[in-house]
Protein backbone atom coordinates (compact mmCIF):
# COMPACT_ATOMS: atom_id res chain seq x y z
CA UNK A 1 0.00 0.00 0.00
CA UNK A 2 3.00 2.32 0.30
CA UNK A 3 4.21 2.00 -3.35
CA UNK A 4 2.20 5.03 -4.65
CA UNK A 5 3.76 7.22 -1.97
CA UNK A 6 7.25 6.21 -3.08
CA UNK A 7 6.41 6.90 -6.72
CA UNK A 8 5.09 10.37 -5.89
CA UNK A 9 8.09 11.37 -3.75
CA UNK A 10 10.66 10.48 -6.42
CA UNK A 11 9.84 13.38 -8.86
CA UNK A 12 9.69 15.76 -5.91
CA UNK A 13 13.19 14.76 -4.85
CA UNK A 14 14.50 15.24 -8.39
CA UNK A 15 13.05 18.75 -8.54
CA UNK A 16 14.64 19.64 -5.21
CA UNK A 17 18.04 18.41 -6.34
CA UNK A 18 17.98 19.94 -9.83
CA UNK A 19 18.76 23.52 -8.77
CA UNK A 20 21.82 22.72 -6.60
CA UNK A 21 23.07 20.35 -9.29
CA UNK A 22 22.80 22.99 -12.02
CA UNK A 23 24.58 25.58 -9.86
CA UNK A 24 27.31 23.12 -9.06
CA UNK A 25 27.86 22.30 -12.74
CA UNK A 26 27.87 26.01 -13.58
CA UNK A 27 30.90 26.45 -11.35
CA UNK A 28 32.88 24.38 -13.83
CA UNK A 29 31.65 26.47 -16.76
CA UNK A 30 29.17 23.94 -18.14
CA UNK A 31 25.56 24.70 -18.96
CA UNK A 32 22.97 22.24 -20.26
CA UNK A 33 21.35 22.35 -23.70
CA UNK A 34 24.32 24.07 -25.33
CA UNK A 35 24.01 27.34 -23.42
CA UNK A 36 27.11 29.53 -23.40
CA UNK A 37 28.67 30.79 -20.21
CA UNK A 38 28.23 34.56 -19.95
CA UNK A 39 30.57 36.62 -17.82
CA UNK A 40 28.75 39.53 -16.27
CA UNK A 41 30.97 40.18 -13.26
CA UNK A 42 33.01 43.37 -13.43
CA UNK A 43 36.75 42.82 -13.74
CA UNK A 44 38.83 43.34 -10.62
CA UNK A 45 41.40 46.07 -10.18
CA UNK A 46 44.21 43.60 -10.71
CA UNK A 47 42.65 42.44 -14.01
CA UNK A 48 42.29 46.03 -15.18
CA UNK A 49 45.92 46.75 -14.31
CA UNK A 50 47.15 43.64 -16.10
CA UNK A 51 45.08 44.46 -19.19
CA UNK A 52 46.40 48.01 -19.29
CA UNK A 53 49.95 46.69 -19.01
CA UNK A 54 49.36 44.36 -21.93
CA UNK A 55 47.81 47.23 -23.94
CA UNK A 56 50.91 49.39 -23.40
CA UNK A 57 53.11 46.46 -24.42
CA UNK A 58 51.14 46.00 -27.65
CA UNK A 59 51.31 49.72 -28.47
CA UNK A 60 55.08 49.64 -27.93
CA UNK A 61 55.39 46.75 -30.36
CA UNK A 62 53.22 48.63 -32.85
CA UNK A 63 55.48 51.70 -32.63
CA UNK A 64 58.51 49.49 -33.23
CA UNK A 65 56.90 48.18 -36.42
CA UNK A 66 56.47 44.66 -35.12
CA UNK A 67 52.89 44.41 -36.40
CA UNK A 68 52.41 40.66 -36.09
CA UNK A 69 53.64 40.60 -32.49
CA UNK A 70 51.42 43.57 -31.60
CA UNK A 71 48.41 41.85 -33.20
CA UNK A 72 49.03 38.79 -31.09
CA UNK A 73 49.04 40.85 -27.88
CA UNK A 74 45.90 42.81 -28.79
CA UNK A 75 44.00 39.67 -29.73
CA UNK A 76 44.94 38.07 -26.42
CA UNK A 77 43.50 41.08 -24.56
CA UNK A 78 40.21 40.91 -26.50
CA UNK A 79 39.97 37.17 -25.91
CA UNK A 80 40.81 36.94 -22.22
CA UNK A 81 40.11 40.41 -20.85
CA UNK A 82 37.13 41.45 -22.98
CA UNK A 83 35.33 43.18 -20.10
CA UNK A 84 38.19 45.49 -19.20
CA UNK A 85 38.58 49.05 -20.41
CA UNK A 86 41.59 47.98 -22.46
CA UNK A 87 39.53 45.59 -24.66
CA UNK A 88 37.88 48.27 -26.90
CA UNK A 89 41.27 49.92 -27.43
CA UNK A 90 42.81 46.58 -28.32
CA UNK A 91 40.02 45.83 -30.81
CA UNK A 92 40.54 49.21 -32.46
CA UNK A 93 44.29 48.53 -32.74
CA UNK A 94 43.57 45.17 -34.40
CA UNK A 95 41.59 46.85 -37.19
CA UNK A 96 44.18 49.59 -37.56
CA UNK A 97 47.11 47.15 -37.85
CA UNK A 98 45.28 44.97 -40.39
CA UNK A 99 44.60 48.10 -42.40
CA UNK A 100 48.31 48.96 -42.30
CA UNK A 101 49.13 45.49 -43.59
CA UNK A 102 46.77 46.02 -46.55
CA UNK A 103 44.32 43.33 -45.47
CA UNK A 104 41.29 45.58 -45.94
CA UNK A 105 38.53 42.93 -45.76
CA UNK A 106 39.85 41.62 -42.42
CA UNK A 107 40.39 45.15 -41.15
CA UNK A 108 36.77 46.02 -41.98
CA UNK A 109 35.62 42.89 -40.16
CA UNK A 110 37.69 43.84 -37.11
CA UNK A 111 36.12 47.28 -37.09
CA UNK A 112 32.68 45.65 -37.41
CA UNK A 113 33.45 43.56 -34.33
CA UNK A 114 34.18 46.81 -32.51
CA UNK A 115 30.76 48.27 -33.45
CA UNK A 116 29.03 45.08 -32.33
CA UNK A 117 30.83 44.62 -29.02
CA UNK A 118 31.53 48.22 -28.00
CA UNK A 119 28.88 50.52 -29.51
CA UNK A 120 29.62 53.08 -26.77
CA UNK A 121 33.38 52.93 -27.08
CA UNK A 122 35.43 56.13 -27.22
CA UNK A 123 36.83 55.20 -30.65
CA UNK A 124 33.43 54.49 -32.25
CA UNK A 125 33.57 57.57 -34.50
CA UNK A 126 37.08 56.74 -35.67
CA UNK A 127 36.01 53.16 -36.38
CA UNK A 128 33.10 54.27 -38.58
CA UNK A 129 35.38 56.68 -40.45
CA UNK A 130 37.91 53.89 -41.05
CA UNK A 131 35.16 51.58 -42.34
CA UNK A 132 33.88 54.31 -44.64
CA UNK A 133 37.36 54.86 -46.10
CA UNK A 134 37.86 51.15 -46.74
CA UNK A 135 34.46 50.86 -48.45
CA UNK A 136 35.32 53.85 -50.66
CA UNK A 137 38.42 52.01 -51.89
CA UNK A 138 36.27 49.19 -53.23
CA UNK A 139 33.71 51.60 -54.63
CA UNK A 140 36.53 53.35 -56.48
CA UNK A 141 37.46 50.15 -58.30
CA UNK A 142 39.83 48.34 -55.97
CA UNK A 143 39.98 44.72 -57.09
CA UNK A 144 39.49 41.70 -54.91
CA UNK A 145 42.16 39.05 -54.60
CA UNK A 146 41.74 35.33 -55.19
CA UNK A 147 44.77 33.28 -54.12
CA UNK A 148 46.77 36.48 -54.03
CA UNK A 149 45.81 37.52 -57.57
CA UNK A 150 43.73 40.66 -58.20
CA UNK A 151 40.57 40.01 -60.20
CA UNK A 152 37.44 42.09 -60.96
CA UNK A 153 36.44 45.23 -59.01
CA UNK A 154 34.55 44.35 -55.84
CA UNK A 155 31.50 46.60 -56.17
CA UNK A 156 29.44 43.94 -54.42
CA UNK A 157 31.82 44.08 -51.47
CA UNK A 158 31.55 47.89 -51.39
CA UNK A 159 27.75 47.60 -51.33
CA UNK A 160 27.90 45.23 -48.36
CA UNK A 161 30.37 47.43 -46.49
CA UNK A 162 28.31 50.62 -46.84
CA UNK A 163 25.15 48.73 -45.92
CA UNK A 164 26.88 47.45 -42.76
CA UNK A 165 27.82 51.02 -41.81
CA UNK A 166 24.20 52.15 -42.16
CA UNK A 167 23.02 49.15 -40.14
CA UNK A 168 25.50 49.59 -37.28
CA UNK A 169 25.45 53.40 -37.14
CA UNK A 170 22.18 54.67 -38.70
CA UNK A 171 22.44 58.07 -36.97
CA UNK A 172 26.11 58.70 -37.61
CA UNK A 173 27.11 61.73 -39.64
CA UNK A 174 28.41 59.41 -42.40
CA UNK A 175 25.25 57.27 -42.57
CA UNK A 176 23.45 59.35 -45.28
CA UNK A 177 26.52 59.26 -47.53
CA UNK A 178 26.97 55.56 -46.84
CA UNK A 179 23.39 54.89 -47.96
CA UNK A 180 23.98 57.01 -51.06
CA UNK A 181 27.09 54.98 -51.83
CA UNK A 182 25.03 51.79 -51.56
CA UNK A 183 23.08 53.12 -54.54
CA UNK A 184 26.33 53.99 -56.35
CA UNK A 185 27.67 50.45 -55.86
CA UNK A 186 24.40 48.94 -57.10
CA UNK A 187 24.43 51.27 -60.09
CA UNK A 188 27.94 50.10 -61.03
CA UNK A 189 26.67 46.53 -60.85
CA UNK A 190 23.94 47.52 -63.37
CA UNK A 191 21.24 46.74 -60.80
CA UNK A 192 18.97 49.65 -61.64
CA UNK A 193 15.86 48.67 -59.62
CA UNK A 194 17.95 48.10 -56.48
CA UNK A 195 19.85 51.36 -57.03
CA UNK A 196 16.58 53.27 -57.39
CA UNK A 197 15.37 51.76 -54.10
CA UNK A 198 18.65 52.75 -52.39
CA UNK A 199 18.37 56.38 -53.55
CA UNK A 200 14.74 56.51 -52.49
CA UNK A 201 15.85 55.28 -49.06
CA UNK A 202 18.23 58.25 -48.79
CA UNK A 203 15.44 60.69 -49.67
CA UNK A 204 12.92 59.19 -47.23
CA UNK A 205 15.33 58.43 -44.37
CA UNK A 206 17.56 61.52 -44.47
CA UNK A 207 15.46 64.26 -46.11
CA UNK A 208 17.26 67.08 -44.30
CA UNK A 209 20.77 66.02 -45.31
CA UNK A 210 22.35 67.71 -48.37
CA UNK A 211 23.08 64.30 -49.88
CA UNK A 212 19.31 63.81 -50.30
CA UNK A 213 19.38 66.34 -53.17
CA UNK A 214 22.12 64.36 -54.91
CA UNK A 215 20.07 61.21 -54.40
CA UNK A 216 17.07 62.91 -56.04
CA UNK A 217 19.13 63.77 -59.12
CA UNK A 218 20.72 60.32 -59.25
CA UNK A 219 17.28 58.74 -58.99
CA UNK A 220 16.19 60.56 -62.12
CA UNK A 221 19.46 59.71 -63.87
CA UNK A 222 19.06 55.96 -63.30
CA UNK A 223 15.47 56.12 -64.54
CA UNK A 224 16.67 58.17 -67.52
CA UNK A 225 19.19 55.46 -68.48
CA UNK A 226 16.53 52.81 -68.08
CA UNK A 227 14.26 54.71 -70.47
CA UNK A 228 17.08 55.21 -72.99
CA UNK A 229 18.63 51.74 -73.04
CA UNK A 230 15.70 49.53 -72.04
CA UNK A 231 12.55 48.69 -73.94
CA UNK A 232 9.95 51.39 -74.56
CA UNK A 233 8.30 52.11 -71.26
CA UNK A 234 6.21 55.24 -70.95
CA UNK A 235 5.92 54.87 -67.18
CA UNK A 236 9.73 54.86 -66.75
CA UNK A 237 10.09 58.00 -68.87
CA UNK A 238 7.40 59.74 -66.87
CA UNK A 239 9.05 58.78 -63.56
CA UNK A 240 12.39 60.12 -64.78
CA UNK A 241 10.81 63.42 -65.80
CA UNK A 242 9.11 63.71 -62.41
CA UNK A 243 12.39 63.00 -60.58
CA UNK A 244 14.28 65.67 -62.52
CA UNK A 245 11.45 68.16 -62.06
CA UNK A 246 11.51 67.51 -58.31
CA UNK A 247 15.26 68.15 -58.27
CA UNK A 248 14.86 71.41 -60.21
CA UNK A 249 12.17 72.58 -57.79
CA UNK A 250 14.37 71.77 -54.77
CA UNK A 251 17.66 73.08 -56.20
CA UNK A 252 16.89 75.81 -58.76
CA UNK A 253 20.42 77.25 -58.52
CA UNK A 254 22.44 74.06 -58.37
CA UNK A 255 25.15 73.31 -60.91
CA UNK A 256 23.19 70.22 -61.97
CA UNK A 257 19.93 72.11 -62.58
CA UNK A 258 20.75 72.98 -66.20
CA UNK A 259 21.62 69.36 -66.92
CA UNK A 260 18.38 68.24 -65.29
CA UNK A 261 16.42 70.57 -67.58
CA UNK A 262 18.27 69.19 -70.61
CA UNK A 263 17.39 65.66 -69.52
CA UNK A 264 13.73 66.62 -69.17
CA UNK A 265 13.76 68.06 -72.68
CA UNK A 266 15.44 64.95 -74.09
CA UNK A 267 12.94 62.67 -72.39
CA UNK A 268 9.99 64.69 -73.68
CA UNK A 269 11.37 64.71 -77.22
CA UNK A 270 11.94 60.96 -77.12
CA UNK A 271 8.40 60.46 -75.88
CA UNK A 272 6.99 62.55 -78.75
CA UNK A 273 9.06 60.64 -81.32
CA UNK A 274 7.85 57.31 -79.98
CA UNK A 275 4.24 58.49 -80.11
CA UNK A 276 4.76 59.66 -83.70
CA UNK A 277 6.25 56.28 -84.61
CA UNK A 278 3.17 54.54 -83.22
CA UNK A 279 0.94 56.85 -85.26
CA UNK A 280 2.92 56.04 -88.42
CA UNK A 281 2.59 52.33 -87.71
CA UNK A 282 -1.22 52.59 -87.52
CA UNK A 283 -1.17 54.80 -90.60
CA UNK A 284 0.86 52.22 -92.52
CA UNK A 285 -1.53 49.42 -91.56
CA UNK A 286 -4.47 51.61 -92.71
CA UNK A 287 -5.91 51.90 -89.22
CA UNK A 288 -6.52 55.58 -89.81
CA UNK A 289 -8.72 56.10 -86.78
CA UNK A 290 -5.97 54.82 -84.43
CA UNK A 291 -3.35 56.82 -86.31
CA UNK A 292 -5.29 60.05 -85.82
CA UNK A 293 -5.53 59.36 -82.08
CA UNK A 294 -1.72 59.29 -81.76
CA UNK A 295 -1.26 62.19 -84.19
CA UNK A 296 -3.50 64.26 -81.93
CA UNK A 297 -1.44 63.14 -78.91
CA UNK A 298 1.65 64.54 -80.61
CA UNK A 299 -0.16 67.84 -81.22
CA UNK A 300 -1.18 67.98 -77.56
CA UNK A 301 2.14 67.06 -75.95
CA UNK A 302 4.54 69.01 -78.20
CA UNK A 303 2.82 72.00 -79.83
CA UNK A 304 5.03 73.96 -82.20
CA UNK A 305 7.59 71.17 -82.62
CA UNK A 306 8.56 69.66 -86.01
CA UNK A 307 6.83 66.45 -84.98
CA UNK A 308 3.56 68.26 -84.28
CA UNK A 309 3.71 70.02 -87.65
CA UNK A 310 4.22 66.68 -89.36
CA UNK A 311 1.27 65.19 -87.45
CA UNK A 312 -0.97 68.14 -88.35
CA UNK A 313 -0.21 67.83 -92.09
CA UNK A 314 -0.88 64.10 -92.07
CA UNK A 315 -4.23 64.56 -90.32
CA UNK A 316 -5.30 67.05 -93.03
CA UNK A 317 -4.21 64.61 -95.75
CA UNK A 318 -6.24 61.79 -94.20
CA UNK A 319 -9.31 64.01 -93.90
CA UNK A 320 -9.14 64.87 -97.57
CA UNK A 321 -8.45 61.26 -98.57
CA UNK A 322 -10.81 59.09 -96.49
CA UNK A 323 -13.13 61.74 -95.08
CA UNK A 324 -13.67 63.18 -91.63
CA UNK A 325 -16.44 60.69 -90.77
CA UNK A 326 -14.05 57.73 -91.04
CA UNK A 327 -11.58 59.39 -88.66
CA UNK A 328 -14.09 60.09 -85.91
CA UNK A 329 -13.33 58.23 -82.69
CA UNK A 330 -16.94 58.25 -81.46
CA UNK A 331 -19.20 55.19 -81.65
CA UNK A 332 -21.31 56.58 -84.53
CA UNK A 333 -20.97 58.94 -87.44
CA UNK A 334 -22.47 62.40 -87.32
CA UNK A 335 -26.17 62.53 -88.15
CA UNK A 336 -27.99 65.10 -90.19
CA UNK A 337 -29.79 67.91 -88.41
CA UNK A 338 -33.32 66.50 -88.76
CA UNK A 339 -32.29 62.97 -87.79
CA UNK A 340 -30.32 64.19 -84.78
CA UNK A 341 -33.27 66.27 -83.62
CA UNK A 342 -35.64 63.33 -83.99
CA UNK A 343 -33.29 61.09 -82.04
CA UNK A 344 -33.01 63.60 -79.23
CA UNK A 345 -36.79 63.89 -79.00
CA UNK A 346 -37.24 60.11 -78.94
CA UNK A 347 -34.56 59.71 -76.28
CA UNK A 348 -36.18 62.43 -74.20
CA UNK A 349 -39.52 60.60 -74.32
CA UNK A 350 -37.85 57.34 -73.23
CA UNK A 351 -36.08 59.10 -70.36
CA UNK A 352 -39.31 60.72 -69.17
CA UNK A 353 -41.36 57.53 -69.42
CA UNK A 354 -38.72 55.51 -67.49
CA UNK A 355 -38.83 57.78 -64.44
CA UNK A 356 -40.34 56.10 -61.35
CA UNK A 357 -42.69 59.06 -60.78
CA UNK A 358 -43.90 59.15 -64.41
CA UNK A 359 -47.66 59.72 -64.45
CA UNK A 360 -48.26 60.19 -68.16
CA UNK A 361 -50.05 58.18 -70.86
CA UNK A 362 -49.28 54.56 -71.59
CA UNK A 363 -46.55 54.13 -74.23
CA UNK A 364 -46.75 50.68 -75.85
CA UNK A 365 -43.49 48.84 -76.51
CA UNK A 366 -42.68 47.83 -80.09
CA UNK A 367 -43.19 44.20 -81.04
CA UNK A 368 -39.85 42.38 -81.17
CA UNK A 369 -39.17 39.87 -83.96
CA UNK A 370 -39.33 36.20 -83.00
CA UNK A 371 -35.88 34.59 -82.84
CA UNK A 372 -35.93 30.78 -83.11
CA UNK A 373 -32.17 30.52 -82.56
CA UNK A 374 -31.38 29.36 -86.09
CA UNK A 375 -29.00 31.27 -88.34
CA UNK A 376 -30.65 33.18 -91.15
CA UNK A 377 -29.79 32.27 -94.74
CA UNK A 378 -28.86 34.99 -97.21
CA UNK A 379 -31.72 35.47 -99.67
CA UNK A 380 -31.19 35.69 -103.38
CA UNK A 381 -31.27 39.06 -104.98
CA UNK A 382 -29.77 42.39 -104.04
CA UNK A 383 -29.53 43.05 -100.33
CA UNK A 384 -29.76 46.77 -99.75
CA UNK A 385 -28.77 48.79 -96.70
CA UNK A 386 -30.85 48.53 -93.57
CA UNK A 387 -33.20 51.47 -93.26
CA UNK A 388 -34.33 52.74 -89.92
CA UNK A 389 -38.11 52.71 -89.24
CA UNK A 390 -39.88 56.02 -89.23
CA UNK A 391 -40.16 57.70 -85.87
CA UNK A 392 -43.61 58.34 -84.41
CA UNK A 393 -45.01 61.70 -85.45
CA UNK A 394 -48.02 61.91 -83.19
CA UNK A 395 -48.04 62.84 -79.53
CA UNK A 396 -49.45 60.06 -77.31
CA UNK A 397 -50.71 62.69 -74.89
CA UNK A 398 -53.14 63.82 -77.59
CA UNK A 399 -54.27 60.33 -78.68
CA UNK A 400 -58.05 60.07 -77.97
CA UNK A 401 -57.98 56.26 -78.34
CA UNK A 402 -55.49 55.68 -75.52
CA UNK A 403 -56.96 53.79 -72.52
CA UNK A 404 -57.84 55.83 -69.44
CA UNK A 405 -57.79 55.00 -65.74
CA UNK A 406 -60.91 57.06 -65.19
CA UNK A 407 -63.26 58.71 -67.59
CA UNK A 408 -62.42 62.18 -66.31
CA UNK A 409 -58.63 61.60 -66.10
CA UNK A 410 -56.91 62.36 -69.44
CA UNK A 411 -53.35 61.48 -68.25
CA UNK A 412 -53.23 58.09 -66.50
CA UNK A 413 -53.30 55.07 -68.86
CA UNK A 414 -55.14 51.90 -67.98
CA UNK A 415 -54.92 48.71 -70.04
CA UNK A 416 -57.92 46.40 -70.26
CA UNK A 417 -57.71 44.20 -67.14
CA UNK A 418 -59.74 40.99 -66.52
CA UNK A 419 -62.45 41.21 -63.84
CA UNK A 420 -61.52 40.13 -60.33
CA UNK A 421 -63.20 36.87 -59.33
CA UNK A 422 -64.95 36.76 -55.96
CA UNK A 423 -63.57 34.36 -53.36
CA UNK A 424 -65.96 31.46 -52.48
CA UNK A 425 -67.45 31.46 -49.01
CA UNK A 426 -66.22 28.66 -46.71
CA UNK A 427 -68.75 25.87 -46.05
CA UNK A 428 -69.58 25.00 -42.43
CA UNK A 429 -67.91 21.95 -40.92
CA UNK A 430 -70.08 18.81 -40.71
CA UNK A 431 -71.76 18.20 -37.36
CA UNK A 432 -71.74 21.83 -36.28
CA UNK A 433 -74.53 24.30 -36.48
CA UNK A 434 -73.73 27.60 -38.07
CA UNK A 435 -73.97 30.53 -35.64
Amino acid sequence: MRKPAIILTLPVALLLCSAPLASALDLFGWKPFGEKKTETAAPSASQEAAAQEQLRRGEALENEGRIDSALKVFRQIVKSENLTAAAPKAQFHIGHLLERKGDYPEAFNAYSDYTKKYPRGTDFDAVIQAQFDIAKLYLGGKKTKVLGVSVAPAYKRAEEMFADIVKRAPFHRLAPMAQFNVGQALEKQTKSPEAIAAYQEVISRYPGDPVAHDAQYQLGYVQYKEAQTGSYNQATRQKAVESFEEYVNRQPRSEKTSQARENIKALTTAEVKNTLDIAKFYDKTKNYKGAVVYYNEVLRSAPGSPESEQARKRIEELKSTVGADVLRTGPEKALSGEMALARRRAQARVDVASRPDFNGPYIPLPTLPIDDGRSKMRTSGIVGPVTEPALPTGDPLQDPNAPRLRADDPLLPLPNLPPIAEEPKPEPAPGKNPQ
